[in-house]
């Protein structure tokens, strides 16, 4: 890793002021290569947040465009962007706000291989995608791959996030969910409120940072649920199914590695 200068020690001098964090885990964020799926309502705030923290890389994958109903909630996005693709509209925002972030977007939906291409390159992999199908085929290329995923979702007044890290023992997002889960349950199917994306991706942008820095608690093991209409939090925990077609047959790595 290389030693930060001395605009980095001044830019990011409020994250290196936590003990948690020091100038260390400052160079290892900076040092990091992240992938984000999904430029929309959780992605926007997580890539905001991941470029002005100084994450080095950015890995931005979305097919689709930006549309009027998406600048409601999706705060990287502008009226002058409708019609650009989500990436290169995401890309030219987070410039602005930290030009020493190197952005690779991808405004396509990877294939099996490219995907595990990218997952593999990967400190962190951030899913905030919009369906089950990218969620499963995520989970899996990160099981393979050993690398952290970072999943969130919300919709309505509701939301989401939970962290798998590979490890043996601890479950995977397939535990939790089965294939064949409702595919319909979609915020352009039953709406969600502006904030709360926002308050999931930074949540997600959190645990991150975190796994990056290499220090704190993550929600591993954990599920964190949001029910805005009476702003409770929960944490449930959760268990590792020995049948689960995923994390039952790769070659998780022990917890002491």
């Amino acid at each position: 890793m290389q030693e930060l200068t001395d605009q980095q020690l001044l830019r990011y001098s409020r994250q290196i002021m936590l003990p948690n964090i020091d100038v260390e885990g400052q160079e290892r964020i900076c040092a990091a290569r992240v992938l984000i799926i999904g430029l929309g309502g959780l992605g926007c705030p997580v890539a905001l947040y991941l470029a002005a923290a100084g994450v080095g890389e950015l890995v931005l994958v979305d097919d689709d465009q930006v549309e009027l109903s998406n600048l409601q909630r999706q705060v990287l996005h502008t009226e002058a962007r409708v019609g650009e693709t989500k990436v290169a509209s995401a890309a030219q925002a987070l410039r602005e706000i930290n030009s020493q972030v190197r952005i690779h977007t991808r405004a396509e939906r990877l294939t099996a291989e490219a995907l595990q291409a990218e997952v593999a390159k990967a400190q962190v992999v951030v899913d905030c995608s919009d369906n089950f199908t990218t969620r499963f085929a995520l989970n899996a290329a990160c099981m393979a791959a050993g690398t952290p995923l970072v999943s969130g979702a919300a919709i309505r007044m509701e939301g989401q996030v939970s962290v798998f890290l590979a490890k043996a023992g601890e479950p995977c997002y397939q535990c939790l969910y089965k294939i064949g889960d409702d595919e319909q349950l979609s915020c352009s199917e039953s709406g969600v409120l502006a904030p709360v994306v926002g308050l999931i991706g930074s949540v997600q942008a959190t645990e991150t940072l975190k796994i990056l820095a290499g220090q704190g608690a993550s929600l591993a093991g954990h599920l964190l649920l949001l029910d805005a209409n009476t702003m409770d939090w929960r944490k449930l925990k959760l268990r590792r199914d020995p049948a689960c077609p995923v994390c039952s047959t790769h070659h998780i790595q022990p917890d002491n590695e």
